[in-house]
């Protein structure tokens, strides 16, 4: 698992990602998954580019695929599900209109530094 959350965090990194969350979820009930990595684009070709980077480098390096890709047309919000971590790749006003983090507040969160 530890490997797998390096691998998103590093690739998200790689498009230079802003505002990077990760939100772990494996002490509540109802969660949806272990793991939400919550980021964004400051375009919404970044945000894509991100989100390919995500996809691309978990195949190459774990050999893992998505159980679902959901996106919106420009790239708005695209969300990865790896059943058990899902990462949400978002443009900063969808992300400020969602609000996934207070959404799952009761999760522990780890903010991390864009290099």
């Amino acid at each position: 698992m530890e490997e797998r959350l390096d691998v998103i965090l590093d690739s998200i990194r790689d498009i230079k990602g802003k505002n990077i969350v990760r939100l772990d979820l494996r002490k509540l009930d109802d969660r949806p998954a272990e793991f939400f990595f919550i980021c964004e684009g400051e375009s919404t070709t970044q945000v894509r580019a991100i989100a390919e980077n995500v996809q691309k480098r978990m195949k190459q390096e774990l050999g893992e695929y998505t159980k679902n890709t959901t996106g919106s047309r420009p790239a708005n919000w695209v969300c990865l599900d790896y059943f058990d971590t899902v990462v949400h790749v978002f443009y900063p006003e969808t992300r400020a209109y969602y609000q996934i983090e207070d959404l799952w507040s009761d999760g522990v969160a780890t903010q991390y530094e864009t290099l």
